[in-house]
C-alpha cells in the first residue's frame, strides 16, 4: 500500500513544494507570463478541516481514510499531521471517549472536525440511525467536556449543541478581520496559506481604481479585505449559506460599503449584457450600470469561467483571477489574451504533499 500524500516525511515539504512550482510554471510558460510569486505552506497543522469514516470493530474504533489505489482498504489514522493543532489534540482523545459511550458510538458512520486559528472547534458526527433525546443528551455532555461546538447529523436530522459555526480571524494590512464559517460550507482549507491569498489579492488590488465586481464571492473571505480597496463593492454568490455568510461577516466587521447579490456568475453575465432584469438587483442603492465597474475579482470553481462569464469579465480594466484548476485558468487566460496581459502570477500551496496547487493572476486590459 502507497503513503496517504501527507505520510511523506515533513522534512521532505519543501523540496516537494520547490518540484510542483517548478511543474506548475513549465506548463505555464506561454505568452509574456511573469515569473511566480511562491507562497509555501507548513509542513504540518495547517488544514481547518479534517473527515473521516468510523471504522467499528467489535469494541474498537477507528479514525480511517482510504488509498485512491486501493479505495476498499481502510487506513487506520492515529494522528492527522495536517489539521491544525486543536484538531490533532482532540482527535484521540475523542476517540477514546466514544469506544466507552454506546449510545453516542452506535451507528456512528463519520466524524468532521473544522477549527480555526483561534482554537475554536466544532465537531460533526453523522449517524445511520435517527437522532434521539438519549443521544442528546450524553453529546450535550461531551461538549461540555471537551469545550467544542457539536453537531449531530443523520438522514432529515441535524441537531446543534452550541453553535454550527467558528469564528476564525485574519489580519490584512495590520486589520484583523473575523470570519464566521459555518459547518459543511466551502472555506479555505489551508488556514495559513489562506493568509498569504487575502494579503496577495488585497495588494494586487491597491492600483485598479474604480469599483470592484466580485463573483462567487462565498462568505466573504476575500470580499472584506478588498472592500478598503474601493469605493463601492457588488459580491455575488448563487449559494444560500454563502450569502448569509457573507452578509453576516460584513456586518460584524462593520464593513459598509458592499452590496451582496444572490446571483449565479451566468445571470451576472447576462445582467451587465442587458440580455435579463433580475429583482434582486433591485435592492442595490443605484442601478448597476451606474456603478464605475474597472475591476473584477473571480475565484471560480473547477470548472473556471464559462463563455459568457468571459465575455463579461472582458469588459472590465482589470482582473484579479485565483483558480484551483491550472488547465481551465490556462485556457481563461488565452480566451482572453486578445484584450488582456498578464502582469502578476502567484502559486498558492494550499494542498501540500499533493499534485494540486492553488494558482491566481491579474489581467490588465493590453
Amino acid at each position: 500500500m502507497s503513503l496517504l500524500p501527507w505520510q511523506t516525511s515533513p522534512e521532505n515539504y519543501e523540496q516537494l513544494f520547490a518540484q510542483k512550482c517548478a511543474r506548475v510554471e513549465k506548463d505555464m510558460q506561454f505568452g509574456s507570463l511573469p515569473p511566480a510569486q511562491r507562497f509555501s505552506s507548513p509542513s504540518q497543522s495547517y488544514r481547518v478541516r479534517a473527515e473521516f469514516r468510523i471504522w467499528h470493530d467489535e469494541d474498537d474504533l477507528n479514525y480511517v481514510m482510504f488509498d485512491p489505489e486501493s479505495p476498499r482498504t481502510p487506513v487506520i489514522i492515529r494522528e492527522f499531521v495536517p489539521a491544525l493543532e486543536p484538531i490533532r489534540q482532540l482527535m484521540p482523545r475523542l476517540r477514546e471517549y466514544l469506544k466507552l459511550r454506546p449510545t453516542l458510538r452506535r451507528k456512528l458512520f463519520q466524524a468532521e472536525f473544522m477549527a480555526t486559528t483561534t482554537g475554536e472547534l466544532l465537531v460533526t458526527l453523522i449517524y445511520h440511525r435517527a437522532l434521539d433525546d438519549a443521544w442528546e443528551e450524553e453529546a450535550t455532555t461531551l461538549a461540555e467536556a471537551f469545550g467544542v461546538s457539536l453537531v449531530g447529523r443523520s438522514r432529515k436530522q441535524k441537531r446543534v449543541i452550541g453553535h454550527d459555526f467558528v469564528t476564525d480571524e485574519f489580519v490584512v494590512n495590520g486589520r484583523i478581520y473575523s470570519y464566521r464559517q459555518y459547518e459543511q460550507s466551502f472555506v479555505q482549507p489551508n488556514a495559513p496559506v489562506n493568509q498569504k491569498m487575502l494579503n496577495w489579492a488585497w495588494e494586487q488590488s491597491a492600483h485598479c481604481g474604480g469599483d470592484l465586481l466580485e463573483l462567487y464571492c462565498g462568505n466573504g473571505n476575500f470580499t472584506l479585505p478588498l472592500a478598503s480597496q474601493f469605493p463601492q463593492v457588488i459580491a455575488t454568490e448563487l449559494s444560500k449559506s454563502g450569502t448569509r455568510a457573507a452578509l453576516e461577516n460584513l456586518s460584524a466587521n462593520h464593513i459598509e460599503n458592499v452590496e451582496v447579490v444572490r446571483l449565479s456568475a451566468e445571470e451576472v453575465s447576462q445582467a451587465m449584457a442587458g440580455v435579463r432584469e433580475f429583482r434582486r438587483l433591485a435592492s442595490l442603492p443605484k442601478a448597476l450600470g451606474d456603478y464605475d465597474l474597472r475591476t473584477v475579482f473571480v475565484d471560480p470553481p473547477r470548472a473556471g469561467l464559462d463563455p459568457a462569464t468571459l465575455d463579461c469579465v472582458r469588459q472590465f480594466e482589470a482582473i484579479i483571477y485565483v483558480s484551483c484548476n491550472l488547465q481551465t485558468l490556462k485556457a481563461n487566460i488565452h480566451a482572453l489574451e486578445s484584450t488582456h496581459s498578464v502582469a502578476s502570477f502567484a502559486l498558492f500551496d494550499q494542498f501540500p504533499y499533493t499534485h494540486h496547487i492553488e494558482s491566481a493572476v491579474v489581467l490588465r486590459r493590453s
